[in-house]
């Protein structure tokens, strides 16, 4: 293939090769459990569903492990201020986190690794690391040496003698270095612990992914992904983790993704400015939500705006109806194809540059405006037009569903169900304002339509009488 993606470690565009011809792997940052996702967590996880999808729709085999933090200071701190154990904690919120991604359309991860699943794993690289005299034990804890690791510092390009080294650093007095990080902590009262050759404990946050991404993918993996808070110290450490243990190369690509912004902060747990992803969910849409995460460069900031979501809400709109006069039109001919081919190669060519989806969501746009071009033609019987506008909606469910998961598909059964429901009310109404127009009360008939489209009934005045279906129209 063809992608060009930029290399946080290269600082750069590179093009993409995998490890193993036609075949990915990808390692992404997954939840620390101790609480519902919020919108912030939805852009990662779009951005990397998009990610894989496209990969796949291209014709590589992907497989996509993310794992779950089902162990941490937030998680302990929460159980117990609900005084109940923090495998409470992190089993409810894994749960919500996997049915928040299911409504949001994110596919489920091929792999789903818990981090105290891998504590045998973490054992394993942390005695390597001793044993190269790399990390050492105090006391029950284990601290990585991170001088010995010449690299530190190449991802977030950080120099080494720059970075913190002052008296508030949490167990300096224990460290040898303010640098040194730790890999294992020695068991507290009160905290869950595992027993370990250092004694009971619990593992650092670091050590997780390092672990978990080898045992899964190997040495040398295609793409590990992440938004940019985790670049310094997290990713940056599991790199040290792994190369000072084994040489070699931990991930052959770094991807991460700008972070969601309520007004000028990061959307975060700790500021409280968060929205929940759910209730985001639910009242814009999956599909609509989901383009609003693709109306930015991936790497760019985006800022939660209603404003956008509207657009994103009304573009989305735009699509679906495009979709269903495309099927009413076509009407089961057979689909041309090649009338989509151009429209194809732009959206190839936009993800193929560094997964420019605002560039490919315009090329969607695009196909639907050739499509509106042939829409009259094809519903007056033009055969090759009827083959045309097949294929374009064929093409648009193929990029916009199949890579981009807008469920434009699904939004069209769900608003015929609805329809099927509602017809009796609306051929009502329809009836009431046909007699209004006859009797030339216009006022009236403009009620009428007014009071269908706050309930989301579009009403299209053809030269053979009105035609109506379900819209989606954004929240007040």
């Amino acid at each position: 293939m063809s992608l060009v993606i930029y290399d946080t470690l290269r600082r750069d565009k590179v093009a993409f090769e995998p490890r193993e011809p036609g075949q990915v792997s990808i390692y992404v940052c997954g939840p620390t459990v101790q609480a519902e996702a919020h919108v912030g967590h939805g852009r990662l996880a779009v951005v990397t569903d998009v990610l894989r999808r496209y990969l796949a729709w291209s014709g590589l085999d992907v497989t996509f492990v993310q794992n779950v933090t089902d162990i941490d200071d937030k998680i302990i701190l929460r159980a117990r201020r609900e005084k109940v154990d923090p495998a409470v904690i992190s089993t409810r919120y894994t749960r919500m986190w996997n049915a928040t991604m299911d409504r949001l359309g994110v596919l489920a991860p091929d792999i789903q690794p818990l981090a105290t699943g891998h504590l045998l794993e973490m054992h394993g690289l942390i005695a390597e690391l001793i044993e190269q005299d790399k990390a050492y034990a105090v006391d029950g804890d284990v601290f990585f040496r991170v001088r010995t690791f010449e690299g530190y510092g190449k991802l977030s390009g950080r120099r080494i003698d720059d970075m913190q080294q002052g008296e508030d650093v949490v167990d300096a007095d224990r460290k040898e270095d303010p640098l040194d990080f730790a890999m294992w902590k020695s068991a507290k009262p009160g905290e869950p612990s595992w027993p370990s050759p250092w004694g009971d404990g619990r593992p650092g946050w670091h050590i997780e992914c390092s672990a978990m991404a080898a045992k899964h993918l190997g040495e040398g993996f295609d793409i590990h992904c992440g938004g940019l808070d985790l670049v310094f110290p997290h990713h940056e450490n599991e790199i040290a983790q792994h190369e000072a243990a084994h040489g070699g190369t931990f991930a052959r690509h770094w991807v991460h993704n700008g972070m969601v912004r309520m007004g000028e902060e990061k959307m975060s747990k700790s500021i409280g400015n968060v929205v929940s992803l759910s209730e985001a969910v639910e009242e814009w849409g999956v599909g609509p939500l989901r383009l609003w995460y693709l109306s930015a460069a991936h790497r760019s900031p985006l800022t939660f705006d209603t404003e956008r979501l509207r657009d994103a809400a009304a573009a989305h709109q735009r699509l679906t109806t495009f979709l269903r006069s495309a099927r009413r039109a076509a009407d089961g001919a057979v689909a041309d194809e090649s009338a989509a081919q151009q429209h194809r190669d732009v959206f190839r060519a936009a993800m193929d540059d560094d997964l420019n989806a605002p560039q490919a969501v315009a090329a969607l746009h695009e196909l639907v405006s050739a499509g509106n071009d042939r829409l009259a033609a094809a519903e007056k019987g033009d055969d090759a037009a009827r083959a045309e506008v097949a294929g374009l909606g064929d093409a648009l469910v193929d990029m916009g569903d199949g890579v981009f998961g807008l469920g434009l598909e699904e939004a069209l059964a769900d608003a015929a169900a609805l329809e099927r429901q509602l017809e009796p009310l609306v051929g009502q109404l329809l009836d009431q304002r046909r007699q209004a127009r006859a009797d030339k009360d216009f006022a009236a008939a403009d009620r009428i339509r007014d009071q269908l489209a706050s309930a989301g009934v579009v009403v299209e005045d053809r030269p053979d009488g009105p035609r109506w279906y379900v819209g989606a129209a954004a929240p007040e």
